[in-house]
């Protein structure tokens, strides 16, 4: 079984910077995309940032040269760094994971948990 857990969420101050991280676990033969979504109370989820595994980086209008996104192959984790936070970042963030099990059947997605950002003063 896959397993995807976040961490690194928390309150900061508008202007602050948070560091997010998602670590894969479980059977898993490789991960193609990793990717970080959000999504604020009444709103949609929304891609924030992904990344192949060649490295390759996407990102929303709204994060572009704030948030840099990251990912370590080999620990099978992806970060997001979140610098010049703003309000309207708060949001609960997903960690994304597209990926191929080791019995080799299928590529599916898979999703963290989920981890609470608040930017508030």
């Amino acid at each position: 079984q896959v397993q995807l857990v976040e961490s690194g969420g928390g309150l900061v101050q508008p202007g602050g910077s948070l560091r997010l991280s998602c670590a894969a676990s479980g059977s898993i033969f490789s991960i193609n995309v990793m990717g970080w979504y959000r999504q604020a109370p009444g709103k949609e989820r929304e891609l924030v940032a992904d990344i192949t595994r060649g490295g390759s980086m996407n990102y929303a209008d709204s994060v572009k040269g704030r948030f840099t996104i990251s990912r370590d192959n080999g620990k099978k984790t992806v970060y997001l760094q979140m610098n010049s936070l703003k309000p309207e970042d708060t949001a609960v963030y997903y960690c994304n994971a597209n990926l191929v099990l080791r019995d080799g059947l299928r590529r599916d997605d898979y999703w963290g948990q989920g981890t609470q950002v608040t930017v508030s003063s």
